[in-house]
C-alpha cells in the first residue's frame, strides 16, 4: 500500500486495505466469469468510498484527487476492472460538477453521499447513434451506446447525445432505472472483464431540462476541460496498479515456484544474474511512472483548487504531465505485464494462475487511447512550446 493511503484516517487506510485483499482473494475466478462482480460493488457501497471525492458540506469525506485516486491505484493491484469502475464513478461525480450549475450538482453530490450511490457510464460521445430531439422544455434521447463501464447496478447515469436541431453533443445525468433504458450484458473482451461495458439503448427517454449539464457545459472553461485530464490520470494510476499487481505476483512466484535454468551459476531462481536484471529493469520502470504520476496527480490537485479562476496555460501544465505519466505508465505497463514470465518461467503459463490477466487487462485499456497520439502532442509542446489542445477525450 503506497503511503498516500495514509492521507486517509487510519481506519479507512485499513478499510482500503481489507477491500483490495477482498478483491485479490477472488480476483482470478472473476477474470474467468467476468460479468458483474456485484458482491464486489456492494462491498464498495457499504465502505463509503463512494462518497470519498465529495466535498464534507454535502456529506462526503473532502479527499483530494491525490487520496482518490491512489484508491484507484490500489484497487487496480488486485482487481483493474473494480479499480475502473470505481474510478469512473469519481469521474462522473465530477463531470456534473465541472458541466452543471450548483443547483443540479449539489443534491446530486447530497443524495449519492447518503444513499451510496454508483454512478455510470453511457457517455461516449465518440458514439454518436444516440440522438436527442427537444420538446418544449424536455428531450427526448434515442439510439445505442457502446463502452458503457459500469452502468450495470448503477443508480445514476451520465449519458450523451446528439441535439437533431443543432447538432450539438448534450449530455444529462439521469435515473438508471428510467423508462427506456436497457443495459446490455453483451461485454466480453478478453480483458477488464468486470467493467460491464457493453451497450445500452435508450428507447424514448425522458430527460428533462433541469437534468441536462448545460451550464457551462463540457470545454467551456480551463476549469471543464479539466475532465478528460482526469480520465486520464485514472487510466494512469490503473495501469501503474496493474503493473504493480504483476511485479508482486511475478515475485512471489519465482520467490517460492521458480526454478533456475540448469546452466544458471546458482541453485535459486531469485538469485539468477538474469533474472535480477530484469527485475532491476522492473524497477526502474515503476519508479519512473511512480514519479511522473506523482507530480502529474499534483499538478492535477492544484488545478482543480483554482477551479474556475484556472486558465489555459495552468491547464495546459496539467495536460502534458498527464500525457508524460500517461505514456510512461502505458510502455512500462505492458513491458512488465508481459516479460513477467521471463523471470517466473514456463510452469507460470499454468492456466489456473491466470498471470496473463495483468496484460490482457492493460492492453484492453491502453486500446483505448493511442500512445501515439499522446507522443504527437508532447513533441508539439518539447519542440514548439505548443501545449495539447483541449478535446472531451485527453
Amino acid at each position: 500500500m503506497s503511503a498516500q493511503i495514509e492521507l486517509l484516517p487510519s481506519s479507512h487506510a485499513e478499510l482500503v486495505r481489507e477491500l483490495t485483499q477482498g478483491f485479490a482473494s477472488s480476483a482470478i475466478e472473476r477474470d474467468q466469469r467476468g460479468g458483474t462482480p456485484k458482491a464486489e460493488r456492494d462491498a464498495i457501497r457499504v465502505s463509503g468510498l463512494l462518497a470519498l471525492s465529495i466535498p464534507r458540506q454535502y456529506g462526503g469525506q473532502g479527499a483530494n484527487w491525490e487520496t482518490t485516486l491512489d484508491v484507484v491505484r490500489s484497487f487496480a493491484r488486485a482487481d483493474s476492472s473494480i479499480a475502473h469502475v470505481f474510478g469512473f464513478h469519481h469521474l462522473l461525480l465530477a463531470t456534473v460538477r465541472q458541466f452543471g450549475r450548483p443547483d443540479q450538482w449539489e443534491p446530486w453530490f447530497e443524495q449519492s453521499a447518503q444513499k451510496n450511490w454508483f454512478w455510470g457510464n453511457a457517455l461516449n460521445p465518440l458514439d454518436t447513434r444516440t440522438v436527442v430531439q427537444q420538446f418544449g422544455n424536455w428531450y427526448e434521447f434515442s439510439g445505442k451506446k457502446s463502452f458503457c463501464s459500469g452502468a450495470l447496478d448503477s443508480e445514476m447515469l451520465v449519458a450523451s447525445g446528439l441535439h437533431v436541431q443543432s447538432g450539438r453533443l448534450l449530455i444529462g445525468a439521469i435515473p438508471t432505472s428510467r423508462t427506456g433504458i436497457t443495459l446490455y450484458h453483451d461485454w466480453n473482451c478478453f480483458g477488464q472483464r468486470q467493467t460491464d461495458s457493453g451497450s445500452a439503448l435508450f428507447e424514448k427517454v425522458r430527460v428533462e431540462e433541469s437534468e441536462l449539464l448545460l451550464d457551462p457545459g463540457p470545454l467551456s472553461t480551463p476549469f471543464a476541460c479539466l475532465r478528460p485530464l482526469l480520465a486520464q490520470l485514472i487510466f494512469v494510476h490503473m495501469f501503474l496498479g496493474i503493473a504493480e499487481g504483476a511485479f508482486e505476483e511475478a515475485k512471489h512466484y519465482t520467490l517460492n515456484e521458480s526454478r533456475p535454468w540448469f546452466k544458471s551459476p546458482v541453485k535459486q531462481a531469485s538469485k539468477d544474474p538474469h533474472t535480477l536484471r530484469h527485475y532491476g529493469e522492473f524497477w526502474v520502470g515503476l519508479e519512473s511512472v511512480r514519479l511522473l504520476l506523482q507530480q502529474a496527480v499534483r499538478r492535477f490537485d492544484d488545478a482543480w483548487a483554482r477551479g474556475e479562476a484556472l486558465d489555459e496555460a495552468g491547464r495546459g501544465r496539467v495536460a502534458v504531465a498527464v500525457a508524460t505519466a500517461k505514456v510512461a505508465a502505458t510502455r512500462n505497463g505492458l513491458d512488465l505485464s508481459s516479460r513477467l514470465f521471463d523471470v517466473a518461467g514456463a510452469r507460470s503459463t499454468h492456466g489456473a494462475l491466470r498471470l496473463d490477466r495483468f496484460w490482457r487487462n492493460l492492453r484492453t485499456q491502453t486500446l483505448h487511447d493511442p500512445v501515439d497520439y499522446k507522443l504527437q502532442e508532447l513533441g508539439d509542446w518539447a519542440v514548439n512550446d505548443e501545449f495539447p489542445e483541449p478535446s472531451f477525450y485527453s
